[in-house]
């Protein structure tokens, strides 16, 4: 009887769990921000690289076009994300339900 009884705890009924879309949801939109902001941060890196390179307080041309292409590269990732999540909306928005 009393092994019975220990069981009974484990069939209530437990908290609601959140659903896996939400879960997604908010994942997706982490990593939207996580990208955006890496985005933003090669942004100024290579701004000021450039700006260091011309006061002539760092003479290495090389890593200031290095940080350059690494925030052109990460804009134009960005930009392609951004493009298919906007695809994917608009074909989402022509089912027929």
């Amino acid at each position: 009887m009393e092994a019975i009884q220990a069981v009974a705890p484990l069939l209530t009924p437990a908290q609601p769990a959140t659903s896996q879309v939400t879960q997604a949801a908010t994942s997706f939109g982490d990593i939207l921000t996580s990208l955006v902001a890496q985005t933003n941060g090669q942004q100024q890196n290579a701004d000021q690289a450039m700006q260091q390179l011309h006061a002539g307080g760092e003479k290495n041309l090389h890593e200031a076009m290095i940080a350059m292409e690494k925030a052109d590269i990460s804009l134009r990732y960005t930009i392609q994300v951004r493009n298919k999540a906007i695809d994917a909306y608009q074909e989402v928005m022509r089912m027929q339900v």
